[in-house]
């Protein structure tokens, strides 16, 4: 009978830990956090500043609980063996606290990757809890609580009741109201710009482009606001003789870029495998918690993935060496191990990066194994990882400017700049994906042999009209990154944030994309003006900073709450008194559709259960109806929209149907797929991960081809009749 207990958070967890460390321990699951703050009552003691929590069990958790106390009182030696970050550290002092399980026969154990010699480390070297982690942590839930408890009234009685606020969500949404006002604020200017076709004297075959870059002699681009100008440089350059003026080639020398952390991996994610973060952060748990791999026993295939380290343990960097010399060849080694430093403001805990358990498991080894989401994402995760321990790629550069001798004192340059890659080090295997219209800067453009004096005929002379154009909205990736950069949250608060602020209908997506909603912006507007350091991203990353030092022990946790509680309340009470003279004004959207009882406009409005349709006259008339979204595939039947719905009932499951009901019952299931059967035309239906089927023919196989880079993310919602 097993005398040792180990405690973890997941099943999965447990049955791969437990096999590790044989009979003589019992691993369980408590399923994450088994105590937190009530709900429906502050929970925190503020009269006396001396924030004393209210924890009490979570009832979804007592049965778990009260099956962990059995086992504990029957073990000699309980080992907590949760996640190793603060998270992890508080889930296992809830667990003694709750459990009243006796400090004394208990130990902690953290390991960074599930595998069979880490587990055994972990076990061989156990420690005390460590009280500093336990405070930070308890430090954000109760601060955080508070910002949330009582800046919500607030809410309630200036916006609409059910509205909420929080400390990193408010500052997220936050950024992305100011970026729209930036877009909304943007003057688009106009600027042109002259790009000439070039071909060597004598040498036909040696053709090339080049642009107009300024005037020899003066400093900075030449400036062409509109087409006039345009015209005249076009006219000064004609009958004008070419010549080369200067050639310029340099190495350069691109290195690879470190091994995943969380954010670069939920960004990169996303940028390549259109990701959400919430997404990616539930592959990587399956990914880290072990997979069977064949008739083998499962094992972790990644390390942590919520770390904002990009330490390597040493035994992986041999590794890795070991395997790019087999696979690749020496040249595609390094004499020495790359060490990469944190750039994350304020990063925590000295974890390991996101990396493979194993080299040795390449993702062709494993992809038998793995569902679609887990290939990509382990892929992914392998290639940063090896690439991480490459060489740098080699590139000449050549840059060749070219004289224009118009026969007048300006004498006009162009310029032609082009790159060839000698040597591919890291990038025979990753490179990195980029954000909006960044082009990779290395792209390989060979330009002819020239040399100084050549002369030259211009072929062709081109001139094009472009417009400056708005900061872009943000992407997940390009918000988590500015969260990030900005020092806001941590690794365990990216994916979490981003699902609240949408949920809360306070940002939608459009195009993947965030965009405010009419709701958001307002929310955002009242915070700003009443709780403007609340929401400022400076303090907000300040307060990230403090309980860091509580983590470090550098600083008390108590103390820390008391110096943010005490200016802040002050201004809750201030803004409260001001929403009492001030009535609530509601923030509605428009639609286009029409009451069907009294005719009067209906506007959109959110409610507990999401959005729905109200008439404009509420309360007079209360008619409403819900509010769907379409798919962007039409009926096969009828050729009416196809909308998502939901079952009645709480806890209904979604479907998908006409927008003719009840003149037409299609429905479905399984999500239409905005791409037609490649063998009939007819509609295709989601058949399982990156799997379709046609519901007119007998086609069963992999989704098609689309020529749209963007992830479907669901049409503008309309109304319809009410749901089936």
């Amino acid at each position: 009978m097993a005398k040792n207990l180990v405690i973890v958070e997941s099943p999965a967890k447990a049955r791969t830990v437990g096999r590790f460390l044989g009979s003589k321990y019992k691993a369980m699951a408590s399923m994450g956090h088994v105590r937190d703050l009530p709900k429906g009552k502050l929970g925190v003691k503020v009269d006396d500043l001396s924030f004393e929590p209210d924890y009490m069990v979570i009832k979804e958790r007592k049965k778990a609980l009260g099956e962990l106390i059995k086992a504990a009182q029957e073990a000699d030696i309980v080992y907590l063996a949760t996640d190793p970050d603060r998270e992890g550290e508080a889930i296992s002092w809830h667990l003694i606290e709750a459990a009243k399980i006796n400090p004394a026969k208990t130990k902690r154990v953290v390991f960074h990757e599930i595998t069979k010699d880490a587990v055994q480390a972990a076990f061989d070297s156990p420690r005390e809890l460590d009280m500093h982690l336990i405070d930070a942590q308890q430090a954000r839930r109760v601060l955080d609580r508070l910002v949330g408890y009582e800046l919500s009234p607030v809410l309630w009685k200036k916006v609409r009741r059910g509205l909420s606020a929080g400390r990193v969500q408010s500052v997220a949404v936050r950024l992305v109201v100011e970026r729209e006002a930036e877009r909304n604020a943007f003057v688009t200017r106009e600027y042109w710009t002259l790009e000439a076709k070039f071909a060597k004297q004598g040498d036909a075959k040696a053709r090339f482009k080049a642009k107009l870059k300024n005037l020899k002699g003066t400093k900075g681009d030449i400036e062409l606001d509109n087409e006039k100008a345009a015209a005249e440089v076009s006219t000064a350059l004609t009958g004008a003789s070419y010549a080369i003026d200067s050639v310029a080639t340099k190495e350069r020398r691109r290195k690879p870029s470190p091994p995943f952390i969380t954010s670069t991996m939920q960004q990169e994610a996303s940028r390549k495998l259109r990701f959400t973060a919430a997404r990616t952060m539930s592959v990587a748990q399956q990914l880290y918690e072990g997979l069977p791999l064949g008739d083998g026993d499962a094992e972790g295939l990644i390390t942590y993935m919520r770390t904002d380290s990009t330490n390597v343990a040493q035994s992986a960097l041999e590794d890795t060496k070991k395997f790019l010399a087999k696979q690749y060849g020496a040249e595609y080694t390094t004499a020495a191990p790359r060490l990469y430093k944190r750039k994350v403001k304020g990063a925590q805990e000295a974890h390991e990066a996101v990396r493979p358990t194993s080299v040795a498991n390449t993702p062709d080894k494993v992809r038998k194994y793995l569902s679609a989401d887990q290939n990509r994402l382990y892929k992914l995760v392998w290639n940063r990882m090896v690439a991480s321990q490459m060489p740098d790629a080699l590139f000449d550069q050549t840059t060749i400017d070219i004289a224009a001798d118009t026969g007048t004192d300006n004498t006009y340059m162009f310029r032609a700049s082009g790159s060839v890659l000698k040597f591919p080090g890291h990038r025979a295997l990753y490179m990195e994906g980029v954000d909006d219209s960044k082009g990779d800067e290395d792209g390989e453009v060979t330009l002819p042999k020239l040399a100084k004096g050549d002369a030259l005929d211009c072929t062709d002379l081109n001139q094009d009209q472009h417009f400056t154009e708005p900061p872009p909205r943000f992407t997940e990736a390009t918000l988590i990154r500015l969260l990030e950069e900005q020092g806001i949250g941590r690794p365990s608060t990216y994916a979490p944030t981003l699902g609240v602020i949408q949920a809360r209908d306070y940002v939608r997506k459009e195009k993947g994309r965030f965009v405010p909603s009419k709701l958001g912006t307002a929310v955002n507007g009242l915070l700003t003006h009443h709780f403007p350091t609340t929401v400022d991203v400076g303090f907000t990353a300040r307060v990230e900073q403090e309980f860091d030092e509580i983590a470090s022990g550098e600083r008390e946790w108590v103390p820390v709450l008391r110096e943010f509680y005490g200016p802040f309340h002050e201004t809750v009470e201030k803004a409260d008194r001001e929403a009492e003279r001030v009535p609530r004004s509601e923030i509605d959207e428009e639609s286009d559709e029409v009451c069907e009882v009294c005719e009067r406009p209906m506007v959109i409005k959110s409610g507990r259960f999401g959005r729905f349709l109200s008439c404009s006259g509420f309360p007079e008339c209360k008619t409403s109806r819900p509010l769907v979204t379409k798919v962007g595939v039409n009926c096969p039947d009828c050729g009416h929209d196809i909308v998502e719905k939901k079952q009645r009932g709480k806890g209904g499951r979604r479907f998908y149907g006409c927008s003719n009901y009840p003149e037409c019952k299609f429905a479905t299931n399984q999500r239409p797929l905005p791409l037609p059967c490649p063998d009939c035309k007819g509609m295709l239906l989601a058949s399982g991960r990156d799997m379709a089927k046609c519901v007119k023919c007998e086609y069963k196989g992999p989704v098609p081809e689309s020529d749209d880079s963007e992830e479907s993310e669901g049409s503008e919602v309309e109304a319809v009749g009410a749901s089936a």
